[in-house]
């Protein structure tokens, strides 16, 4: 069993990457390991520090609009994945896409996050057009920038995203692990999942990465996607953790998998401190949301609006018709914290910083 740090080795592990001199892959592990109260809690004072640093108490809201549920992919960690036949799923149209977006503008997002399984009919030429179309009104009428959560597209594709405004590309590749990549996302091709990331990035797309955690990886996987997500220049960088479905991955028993989030969330704000790093309200709900914030979390995803028969991605239904995926809600929880709701505006000027510095 390998030695755990203690608290006087994480802080010196922070005071260095305060300094510009990121933890290495062997420490990244070593943190990702942490049982110790003590040391936990110096590695998230670390983490809250540095997120002061570079974006003082502000925290941006996403709304989420998961705008269909069919899927052409058998993910054995998605509670959408195609063997499912009995779920019951939807299809939202463009005008309820449409309108979803601009009550989550109303409310007060920063960003609408167009969400969907890989749906055989909206990667039609006809379905993709109407999609960007759809994506392009939204741009236009909210003057909020849009992310795109398609799966794997074609260079036909993003070009067409890119020409309807899409600011966000997001595909997560959930391991950097081959062997779990094919145990986890059954059939599909690792390197045309890396490529797509790749292209969109070339083409000007912020990318956002993402990790799963809780079924199997181990803390040395995991620290070779933190790498992995710094080498592919994403700018937004997620883990979540597993919320078993029927049928699907064993939880990995060894962990904690919502403990292992926290820790995730704070060894990525010590490896890329100028990262968007999101709190996602899909695992454990509102309740869930001011640990995440604690270990260094500077964006609140899934804020999704009530009553409109939208769904979450890992739980259906969690906190969505109570409100509590609110930014009135959401607010409340960050007010708590000695935190603010980014505005708008400051999201956008963070964007275009970012595109001019082209790296984390």
């Amino acid at each position: 069993m390998k030695k755990s740090l203690t608290a006087d080795q994480v802080s010196l592990i922070v005071e260095r990457s305060s300094n510009g001199s990121p933890p290495t892959l062997t420490e990244i592990a070593a943190l990702l390991r942490l049982t110790s109260k003590a040391a936990t809690e110096a590695l998230f004072e670390g983490a809250r520090k540095l997120r002061e640093i570079y974006f003082g108490n502000r925290v941006f809201l996403y709304g989420f609009i998961y705008l269909s549920t069919y899927c052409r992919n058998n993910c054995a960690f998605c509670h959408w994945r195609t063997e499912l036949t009995t779920l019951s799923r939807y299809r939202k149209t463009a005008d309820e896409i449409y309108g979803a977006a601009i009550e989550l503008a109303a409310a007060g997002v920063s960003l609408i996050d167009l969400t969907m399984g890989e749906d055989p009919q909206l990667l039609t030429p006809d379905g993709f057009e109407l999609l960007c179309q759809t994506a392009a009104k939204i741009g236009q009428q909210t003057q909020l920038p849009i992310m795109l959560s398609p799966g794997v597209l074609s260079q036909t594709q993003l070009s067409m995203a890119r020409r309807a405004g899409v600011t966000w590309y997001a595909l997560y590749q959930e391991t950097h692990n081959r062997n779990l990549f094919k145990a986890w996302r059954r059939g599909q091709d690792f390197e045309k999942r890396m490529k797509s990331k790749k292209k969109a990035a070339a083409m000007g797309f912020l990318v956002e990465e993402g990790v799963l955690l809780g079924a199997g990886a181990t803390p040395e996987d995991l620290a070779d996607s933190i790498v992995a997500m710094g080498k592919l220049g994403a700018t937004q960088l997620r883990a979540m953790a597993y919320v078993p479905s029927p049928g699907g991955l064993p939880p990995d028993y060894r962990v904690k998998a919502s403990n292992q989030e926290l820790l995730m969330i704070a060894v990525l704000r010590l490896s890329y401190p100028r990262a968007l790093i999101p709190a996602s309200l899909d695992v454990e709900g509102l309740q869930g949301l001011a640990p995440r914030l604690s270990a260094g979390a500077n964006v609140v995803t899934s804020l999704v609006p009530a009553y409109l028969g939208l769904a979450g991605v890992a739980h259906q239904a969690l906190d969505i018709e109570n409100h509590n995926r609110g930014v009135e809600k959401v607010s409340e929880i960050l007010t708590s914290n000695d935190l603010s709701v980014g505005q708008p505006q400051e999201y956008q000027e963070l964007l275009r910083q970012m595109k001019r510095n082209n790296h984390l």
